[in-house]
């Protein structure tokens, strides 16, 4: 049995790519809140090692997969942003600039062991007009999203550079994510 422990419609449809469909959905609900000089790295792995923990408790038995996607701009964590003004905010920074992307993905196997991995992308954007920021914050793709953006939207003719997993970005990267599964013993 397969547990996903998130409600993100965008990594059940990642899963759906590769043949799989989770028996259970089972949202985690833990406090994201980073720690005092918590880095992206940690912070983001920790995400996902604690929302696999707290739904594989609830599940006995089970694989629980888990993941946690942020963005950085320089040493700044963007995650899913408040209201439109900080969504307008976060994309003002990344505009004709480099970011990071990190997902952590989590695995908590039957017989509990855990597993983990990181996937980093280094994403740019061109330098945004303010007309295409308003058009795309009407449009309300960035609500929900870290970094307040989806780059299988709109917001994918912002970016210029992509280096790492774009499924990462998206937020589950495939690769990292099956070599985990198949190294629990899960098997579809």
């Amino acid at each position: 049995m397969l547990v996903l422990a998130s409600a993100s419609p965008r990594r059940r449809e990642l899963l759906a790519q590769v043949g799989i469909t989770p028996d259970h959905i089972d949202p985690a609900d833990i406090d994201e809140t980073a720690r005092p000089d918590e880095t992206l790295r940690r912070l983001v792995l920790r995400l996902a090692v604690e929302k696999a923990q707290a739904t594989a408790a609830r599940h006995a038995g089970a694989h629980v997969l888990a993941a946690d996607t942020l963005v950085a701009v320089g040493l700044r964590i963007l995650g899913k942003p408040e209201d439109e003004a900080d969504a307008r905010r976060m994309l003002g920074l990344m505009s004709g600039r480099a970011h990071r992307i990190m997902t952590g993905v989590a695995v908590v196997n039957p017989e509990g062991k855990l597993s983990s991995r990181i996937s980093e992308t280094r994403l740019k954007f061109k330098r945004l007009e303010a007309r295409e920021i308003d058009a795309y914050i009407a449009g309300g793709e960035w609500k929900g999203a870290a970094g307040a953006y989806k780059i299988q939207g709109s917001a994918g003719a912002f970016v210029t550079e992509l280096s790492g997993s774009f499924t990462g970005v998206v937020g589950l990267p495939l690769y990292e994510t099956l070599a985990l599964l198949r190294g629990s013993g899960w098997a579809q």
